[in-house]
């Protein structure tokens, strides 16, 4: 830690007026205008800092897997990988935040989910090229470091790489005053993946007659909530404290926003070992026809069936009060469903029976057929 004193006496003088120029020392016990200045005081406190990362200590613990090496506290995380697993390994990389979803956990002083939904956002994106989740690293900039807050924002990233199957390896957390509100933070996350080069899950494998099978989200996930937020909050003026009938379980507007998002990682590989999956298709921003688009061919189109399922509640609680037309709902949110495979016709059944097996709401929602590369949405929804 740097500390800046202000020297007395003549010798302070920058130019040697009033006595020659002295060397300045830290230490040397001179008497001085001003007390020194610390860190502290500029907002940082590296007590804070240690206090979060022992309170996580526990959680971190509980993601490990045998590969980790070492413990938390080194400059870097240690990683061994058993390349005798493979015959040609490539790792795959992903990194993600969680947007203006922190907005809501903010007002409403809830933080052990949002890990979650951080996690989820990266690790699906590994699995959707086939890849096995095998570490995360963290990043979390507030505006003041709270030990308990920052430790539950942590323990929900450690849940979520408890349930994608991957360890939480290390990380770091700023504190930046000044830059931030001492109530606000932001978060985001890269994860390491391992597939085998002959496995990798790619467009090419995609052919004509084989089905696209979804899985049902649970809610907006972590995408569009600047519409959301502009639409209930702003222009609706809307409670996140009101109760929504349509939501069930007497479940608040905020309960209901800050729902987690689903991780399927580990669904996903084990649809892989029991299943002929062509391609996965994760649903983030630009929703299903953006997202589907990027593991299609170009001599094929995907035609999904709106009627083969019922968004949740929300999506028609934000259309309805916002105003906004099908098109503009179907680019920005998921709409239901947050994860697309693209499987072989003879292994669909096998495909939804693995993933009914696993707890996991999925449904034949479509097919490929002959095309430019195109997402085909037909059908509607079934409401009310």
């Amino acid at each position: 830690m740097t500390y800046v004193s202000e020297r007395s006496g003549a010798g302070s003088s920058p130019s040697g007026a009033g006595g020659d120029r002295q060397p300045w020392t830290a230490g040397t016990g001179r008497t001085t205008r001003k007390r020194s200045v610390s860190y502290a005081d500029a907002g940082v406190s590296i007590e804070a800092g240690d206090r979060a990362v022992e309170l996580l200590k526990s959680k971190v613990k509980e993601t490990r897997r045998p590969e980790v090496m070492g413990d938390l506290g080194g400059f870097a995380g240690l990683f061994r990988l058993d390349t005798k697993k493979y015959k040609n390994p490539i790792l795959a990389s992903s990194t993600d935040g969680v947007g203006t979803k922190l907005v809501i956990a903010q007002q409403l002083d809830i933080h052990d989910t949002i890990g979650i939904d951080l996690v989820a956002m990266v690790v699906d994106d590994l699995v959707a090229c086939g890849a096995e989740p095998l570490f995360l690293l963290d990043y979390i900039a507030t505006g003041e470091v709270v030990p308990d807050r920052v430790a539950e924002i942590g323990a929900g990233i450690a849940d979520g790489c408890r349930y994608a199957g991957c360890a939480l390896l290390g990380g770091e957390t700023a504190e930046h005053p000044g830059v931030l509100r001492p109530d606000e933070y932001d978060v985001s996350a890269t994860g390491v993946g391992v597939v085998e080069e002959s496995e990798i899950l790619s467009p090419d494998r995609v052919e004509v007659g084989d089905v696209v099978i979804a899985m049902r989200s649970s809610g907006l996930h972590s995408n569009g909530y600047s519409l959301v937020r502009h639409v209930l909050l702003g222009a609706g003026r809307m409670r996140l404290d009101v109760v929504i009938d349509d939501f069930g379980r007497q479940r608040t507007l905020g309960e209901e926003l800050l729902t987690p998002t689903k991780i399927y990682a580990q669904d996903c590989l084990k649809l892989i070992t029991e299943a002929e999956v062509r391609s996965i298709a994760h649903v983030t921003g630009g929703g299903i026809p953006g997202n589907l688009v990027r593991v299609l061919p170009e001599h094929v189109d995907a035609v999904v069936d709106r009627a083969t399922w019922k968004p949740q509640p929300i999506f028609d609680l934000i259309q309805s009060k916002g105003r906004i037309d099908d098109q503009d709902m179907e680019s920005t949110f998921n709409m239901g469903v947050g994860m697309f495979a693209i499987v072989s016709a003879e292994d669909a059944d096998r495909a939804l029976a693995t993933l009914a097996g696993r707890g996991v709401d999925a449904w034949h929602a479509g097919e490929i057929i002959e095309g430019t590369g195109k997402v085909q949405m037909i059908g509607q929804h079934t409401r009310g």
